[in-house]
């Protein structure tokens, strides 16, 4: 019984939209920031190199190169802070945290691979 009530109020909280993304995609976040009495949108955009918990408390990392400067942040996926999350380019990774991606400099360190659709290589045969 208690469970079951559990759920029910999760199932309210949950993102209205479903963010379809993966480890190794390059994603934009839109989070609502609360300036006084303004609020405005601002993006955040890089690769996320991992994902984890599940129900509300999924949480993903996103991490980008600014300045010369590697910068992560952990968002929780179902929170209304956060207004949209858009995929810019999928990667195929083969595995479920990219924490090598932190060593890495220049290029080398936002790079992954990106994904191939197995259509787009059957028609070019």
């Amino acid at each position: 019984m208690n469970q079951a009530l559990l759920d029910k109020i999760e199932s309210e909280q949950y993102r209205k939209d479903d963010a379809k993304f993966g480890v190794g995609d390059s994603v934009k976040v839109h989070t609502k920031v609360v300036e006084g009495d303004k609020e405005r949108i601002q993006v955040f955009s890089g690769v996320v190199i991992g994902r984890r918990g599940h129900g509300l408390n999924e949480m993903f990392t996103v991490r980008r190169i600014s300045y010369g400067e590697g910068v992560e942040r952990v968002f929780p996926l179902h929170s209304p802070r956060v207004d949209k999350i858009e995929v810019e380019r999928t990667g195929a990774v083969r595995r479920a945290k990219l924490t090598y991606l932190r060593k890495r400099l220049g290029k080398g360190a936002t790079l992954v691979k990106e994904k191939e659709d197995k259509v787009a290589e059957s028609a070019a045969k």
